[in-house]
């Protein structure tokens, strides 16, 4: 409560900074004679406060992606898997069998965790979802920001800045920054899609619509409504109760993009995004009779031949941008106040509480529970106020341009606990019967929290022409953090034109990324079997009495150094070229650890024991890393008889090394506890080391055919048995797969695609499944485990 009174606050005095500082009385009438082409409708990209920016003369790499033939033509229905095509170093892996992480499909830049990218959304800070990632392949121990959230339809372009931009853009902007810029242009146009597997299943429909239109004298609006509902898939052997394959998801979204000029020089700006998902999970199989899962984790009286518990998410996401620019003198000022939340509640459906059923079997009973429980959830809700001012200076050498802000962040993260059959203990420890909901145990009111945190941040940037041919821009941001104090970053990039065609650039950063909220205050409690006796097993919070009493030291800050070496070469209008290099050095990374128990570290195992632990892991700021790579981009257009052929190629190259394990002083000599080699691995190789997408288009008359050519690297993930055990470490060969498409236009307003993803079916090296980290035969790993699908799509606009 004390933090919703907190956000309405900021929202009301925003709200009120917005009316005091324009002149509102005499908007609509100044509007109705004239709209100023001011610098209020200037262009800004992403990495850049100048007004009018290039993508293309930017001291830093931007990707600049037009998402109107992806939203006309593409065969990826939604945001994330449409994005892990186009830019080279994006990255979004499909997650199955690993919990809350199947729900959502967060991304990365670079080969590093998703929440050390930013996103932004019409330049303004989006937040993250609830969930804190714990299990799955790739972003262990991350939070990260959905794309999914949004429709495809509703967004103009997308601007990916590939380089550290903390001292511009605050907290996870350590591999770079995606800024989604939504639509709000006059027409409307409709999308429906279809898909499946050539399996049969995964079946995936989307009707989605967009209309933009004019709103008072002189503004627009655009309106996104779009439904999407994406068909579970299974890869699972014939054989194997388990369901292998996407989660289950329904998702209904409404986005709402637009501005009203208030005066010739001020325009009020605004977006609202609402999104509802349903979505669903197949955890692990449980066996019938003849099993040792009975009674441990099943009941003969309800499930004699095993069954599969679904873990369903139902996630409400709600983002909101109201802002005002004006022009004082000759300085451009920018009021916006944002607020983000994202809310995920489990149900556990087709379980069984198998303490509750053996406790009815030994009282005479049937021996049953029920077989669906609501296993509560969490919530993250993040507002942020920002005014930014900009403006050109002159008699500092030429088109300088310096720009000012501050910015007031609040965030609040809640865990609520679930309903008590979700996660008691009805028979008792040793029993017979597992505690809690098979599937995904409900969080209980120990794991409850409600925690607040506020920041507030300074930045200076200025840009600046020193010659005809040489651009500098340096930026210096100071951050203070309600929960673990200062930090400053600064950044400093150049670019050089060397000819007309050559253009060289570079960049030195400092960065940091603040832990999360959910990194803090995740915990979690739940029993584990360990040597044949039940223990209880805790996710331990940061600063709670089992983390303080195993000397886990207060989560800080993690600090980062980033340079960048490129160039970009455009040596004729139909041929571009760029290519960077790039050094990312993180220090004191946060990752979760491996369990702590008595056997593996005795004097722990009994102050644990003293607690009525049986094993605990935390997060920990705990290792240093380094993360080199290159990036490649090549476009290139030809006419060809009256034909049109579009060629691109991007190419990313990445490796990064965790270069030095930081225990803390009560852990020190258990560092392979704390870090093992296979959670090593994770970090290491989460993401493949190289990724390239070779891209045709062919265009003549009325079709269009696209043939895309897609390379994901080896790599190398870990066991749970671990080569000192003797197994090998699961090696994943290079994959290549190929996307077909063709376009049939009736005329300039209607077309119609169709075509196959993966057409030719390829899948990831098959493995032991008794050591992947999904228990089937390849986890989820390059581009997922499905196989080929085909698709139809339909564009119409009115």
């Amino acid at each position: 409560m004390t933090f919703l009174k907190k956000t309405l606050n900021i929202g009301l005095s925003g709200a009120a900074c917005l009316v005091a500082m324009s002149p509102l009385s005499q908007a609509l009438a100044q509007a109705a004679a004239a709209e100023s082409k001011s610098a209020l409708d200037a262009v800004t990209i992403v990495g850049s406060r100048r007004a009018n920016a290039s993508a293309t003369d930017t001291p830093v790499p931007v990707d600049f992606i037009s998402l109107s033939r992806t939203a006309e033509q593409g065969g990826q229905f939604d945001l994330a898997q449409s994005l892990q095509y186009l830019s080279p170093s994006f990255n979004s892996t499909r997650q199955t069998g690993a919990d809350g992480a199947d729900l959502v499909d967060s991304a990365a830049l670079r080969g590093l965790g998703s929440d050390q990218t930013l996103v932004l959304v019409n330049g303004k800070r989006r937040h993250s979802t609830a969930l804190v990632n714990l299990f799955g392949a790739r972003n262990r121990g991350n939070t990260g920001t959905d794309l999914n959230a949004i429709p495809v339809l509703a967004i103009d372009n997308i601007q990916i800045l590939r380089d550290g931009a903390a001292a511009q853009y605050g907290s996870d902007a350590i591999a770079g920054v995606i800024d989604i810029q939504l639509k709000k242009r006059k027409g409307c146009e409709a999308v429906f899609g279809y898909s499946q597997y050539s399996a049969g299943d995964g079946k995936n429909y989307l009707p989605s619509v967009y209309c933009g239109f004019g709103i008072g004298a002189g503004g627009s609006m655009g309106i996104t409504a779009e439904y999407s509902d994406r068909g579970r898939s299974n890869r699972a052997e014939a054989d194997n109760p388990r369901i292998i394959g996407d989660t289950a998801s329904k998702n209904g979204t409404i986005y709402l993009n637009g501005d009203l000029p208030t005066s010739v020089n001020s325009k009020l700006y605004f977006t609202l995004g609402l999104q509802n998902r349903d979505a669903s999970s197949a955890a692990f199989a449980r066996g019938g009779v003849g099993s040792d899962d009975i009674p441990s984790r099943n009941a003969v009286a309800m499930y004699p031949d095993g069954f599969v518990p679904f873990i369903n998410g139902t996630i409400a996401d709600r983002y909101g941008i109201l802002g005002h620019r004006w022009q004082m003198g000759d300085w451009n000022v920018d009021l916006s106040q944002s607020y983000g939340s994202n809310d995920m509640q489990y149900r556990i459906s087709n379980t069984i509480n198998a303490s509750i059923a053996n406790k009815e079997l030994l009282a005479g009973r049937p021996g049953k529970s029920a077989t669906e429980f609501k296993a509560g959830g969490f919530a993250f809700n993040q507002a942020t106020t920002n005014l930014d001012v900009s403006r050109p200076i002159d008699g500092i050498f030429k088109n300088a341009s310096l720009a000012l802000g501050l910015e007031y962040r609040t965030e609040n993260y809640k865990i609520n606990a679930g309903e008590p059959g979700s996660y008691i203990d009805a028979d008792g420890v040793g029993a017979g019967g597992n505690a809690g909901s098979q599937g995904f145990p409900g969080f209980q009111p120990g794991d409850q929290t409600d925690r607040n945190r506020d920041s507030i941040a300074a930045y200076v940037d200025l840009e600046t022409e020193v010659t005809d041919a040489l651009k500098i821009q340096g930026a210096l941001r100071g951050e203070h953090y309600s929960d673990f104090g200062s930090t400053v970053t600064g950044k400093i990039a150049g670019s050089f034109k060397a000819s007309r065609d050559l253009l060289l650039r570079s960049s030195l950063s400092s960065g940091f990324r603040a832990p999360s909220l959910q990194q803090v205050y995740f915990s979690s409690t739940f029993t584990d079997f360990i040597s044949g006796m039940p223990q209880d097993v805790v996710l331990a919070p940061n600063g709670g009495a089992v983390a303080n009493a195993a000397g886990i030291p207060k989560l800080k800050e993690e600090k980062s150094n980033n340079f960048t070496l490129g160039m970009a070469f455009k040596p004729s209008s139909a041929l571009s070229i760029t290519a960077d290099l790039y050094q990312i050095n993180i220090k004191d990374r946060i990752v979760l650890s491996g369990r702590f128990d008595a056997d593996n570290y005795p004097a722990l195992g009994t102050t644990l024991a003293s607690l009525g632990v049986g094993q605990a892991q935390f997060f920990v700021n705990s290792i240093d890393t380094q993360t080199k790579g290159l990036d490649v981009t090549l476009a290139h257009n030809a006419n060809l008889r009256g034909a049109k052929l579009s060629t691109y190629l991007a190419v990313n190259f990445s490796k990064t090394d965790v270069t030095n394990v930081n225990a803390p002083p009560s852990l020190r000599g258990f560092e392979d506890v704390l870090l093992s080699e296979r959670e090593r691995l994770f970090i290491e190789q989460g993401g493949p080391s190289r990724k390239a997408t070779l891209g045709f288009d062919y265009a003549r008359g009325a079709w269009e055919a696209g043939f895309k050519i897609i390379h994901f690297g080896p790599q190398t993930l870990g066991t749970f048995s671990g080569t000192a055990a003797g197994v090998p470490n699961a090696e994943y060969e290079a994959k290549t797969s190929a996307d077909l498409s063709f376009t049939y236009s009736f005329d300039s307003n209607t077309k119609l695609t169709f075509g196959g993803n993966n057409i030719f079916n390829v899948k990831p090296t098959s493995q032991d499944a008794n050591e992947t980290d999904n228990g089937f035969k390849y986890d989820s790993v390059q581009f997922g485990l499905n196989g080929a699908s085909y698709f139809i799509r339909l564009w119409k606009k009115f």
